[in-house]
């Protein structure tokens, strides 16, 4: 049901129309052009059908997909015929001990009676006998004499005139690398020198063509290979700055270096040693050493850096004064180092050969502050805890006995080469070796008693002290015109191969003998007797 209103004509004007339509036409009269008052009406329901779900209905859709039929297809595989086979070996005859005829037991008895007491002697004297300590056997060929068996060089460094200054080999000991400089007069501010290494196991060796060649702005005077990373190598320069170089990056070699700072050496550096970190000794640092009178330990840092991380210096007033030695030249206070070698057995301990030719026992564990002039990133320490008695000049080389814990090597420009004990200032014996300089000395890593040292006279010199104490057992010409030989070492890892550099650019790689390879039987006994005798 729906209830509307009729509508009215309103036609009202003014304040009258107001109050008629506020009174609802009350006051008014009907008539008969005039509504009556609002009344209601009642109608009949409207009724409007939706169209909405006819339109929906017309528009729904039903749809339907179907893939493409699937392909199947069955297959089988089937082994051929197989045949068994049986073989059968012959029944086995048992075998019987031979019969023994036991007719003579009761000689036999009798016999080892009477041997017993013979037999049980020459038993106990063979057991506590010691000829054959030490002894292996060895099927490898004998090598009778010393023979050469590679001369290498660089063309463009020996056209300079430049001298090999230092070998090494690496960690393999299949690379031998060798550093070109001079140790004689000369210009030395604008002398570019190179490093070069050559791979003795690569087919096709070229003795004139270096499998990796680096140029560097001033003369290397010293090198030495990473103990573990094979292309790597360390180098000390005639500016005092340190370099480390990649080798297998032909085309980007540098790796870091300790640029020009205030840190930096002040004189040339003599050389560098490779060092496990205290507390990783997967981690190795460079230790130089230089004619300023500083040992420098560097680490590498980030941008191609090395960082100087600890450091040593050698002051006059601060030597021990338990040997007697030169006065230096007045004003003097700095000593200047010119080797280094580091004990086998403790790794804080090392031995400085210096240019006042007096070799000096160092430790790494010093604490004592140094009396240094020049600045420095961090404090220096006084190293030196003993003094040995000196040479008659410089020292160029020290070497410490890889089988004794008290032994070292020198050998200076007098020509004499001095095997101290770390224990007494006094040599325990002295070998005039050349009427020049000697300019390297090296024992041997397999033999106790065998040394090399390398002369001005153009001579590699290898000692047997087994047989002689006084006389090199082999001397070998390295040079026909008696140039000096720089630099020697021994092949850690090839044991029969021992390098040498000399004044003629030439690297020469010499194949020793089995003697000086095989160690003897109570070798290391000799060598611990022959340092109690003379000690005593």
């Amino acid at each position: 049901m729906v209830t509307r209103a009729r509508p009215w004509l309103l036609c009202l004007a003014g304040s009258a129309g107001a109050a008629t339509l506020a009174t609802g036409g009350a006051t008014g009269v009907e008539g008969p052009e005039r509504p009556g008052p609002l009344q209601d009406e009642t109608l009949g329901v409207a009724s409007v059908p939706s169209q909405w779900r006819g339109v929906q209905g017309i528009r729904g859709e039903t749809k339907s997909c179907q893939t493409a039929s699937i392909a199947t297809t069955e297959a089988s595989a089937q082994t051929r015929k197989c045949a068994d086979a049986e073989v059968q070996t012959e029944a086995p005859e048992p075998v019987g001990a031979p019969s023994m005829p036991w007719n003579d037991g009761p000689q036999l008895a009798a016999f080892l009676r009477r041997v017993e007491v013979m037999v049980t002697r020459e038993l106990n004297k063979n057991w506590q006998s010691h000829a054959f300590d030490g002894f292996e056997v060895n099927w490898a060929e004998q090598q009778q004499t010393v023979t050469c068996l590679h001369t290498l060089g660089y063309p463009p460094a020996q056209g300079q005139g430049l001298h090999v200054t230092s070998v090494s080999w690496n960690s393999t000991g299949s690379v031998v690398a060798c550093a070109y400089g001079r140790l004689d007069d000369g210009d030395w501010s604008m002398l570019k020198s190179f490093v070069c290494a050559w791979n003795l196991d690569r087919r096709g060796l070229n003795p004139q063509q270096p499998s990796a060649v680096v140029e560097v702005p001033s003369a290397v005077m010293c090198l030495a290979f990473h103990p573990t990373q094979p292309s790597h190598v360390a180098g000390g320069l005639y500016s005092g700055e340190v370099l480390v170089w990649d080798i297998s990056r032909p085309e980007d070699p540098l790796l870091w270096c300790t640029g020009l700072t205030d840190d930096t050496h002040t004189d040339p550096v003599y050389q560098v040693v490779w060092l496990p970190e205290p507390r990783h000794s997967h981690r190795f640092q460079v230790l130089s050493v230089a004619t300023d009178g500083k040992v420098l330990l560097w680490q590498g840092a980030g941008a191609g850096r090395l960082q100087l991380s600890a450091g040593f210096a050698l002051a006059v007033q601060q030597l021990p004064r338990n040997t007697k030695l030169k006065k230096p030249p007045r004003g003097e206070t700095e000593v200047g180092a010119t080797a280094v070698a580091f004990s086998s057995f403790d790794p804080s301990l090392f031995v400085l050969g210096t240019e006042g030719g007096f070799p000096l026992k160092c430790s790494l564990a010093a604490e004592e502050a140094a009396l240094a002039r020049t600045p420095s990133s961090v404090p220096l320490r006084a190293p030196a805890r003993f003094t040995f008695s000196p040479h008659g000049g410089p020292i160029y080389s020290v070497s410490c006995s890889p089988f004794h814990r008290n032994l070292f090597l020198s050998a200076g420009t007098d020509g004499h080469v001095h095997l101290y004990s770390m224990l007494q200032a006094q040599p325990l014996t002295s070998l005039q070796l050349s009427h020049k300089y000697l300019f390297a000395v090296r024992w041997s890593p397999v033999r106790p008693l065998v040394f090399a040292a390398a002369s001005g006279e153009g001579d590699v010199q290898l000692f047997d002290l087994q047989k002689s104490s006084q006389k090199p057992t082999v001397s070998i010409k390295q040079t026909q015109d008696e140039s000096p030989v720089y630099c020697l070492e021994f092949n850690r890892q090839q044991t029969k191969l021992l390098a040498a550099g000399d004044a003629k650019g030439a690297v020469k790689v010499w194949q020793l003998s089995t003697e000086f390879t095989e160690q003897g039987p109570r070798e290391t006994e000799d060598l611990d007797q022959l340092a109690a005798e003379v000690a005593a």
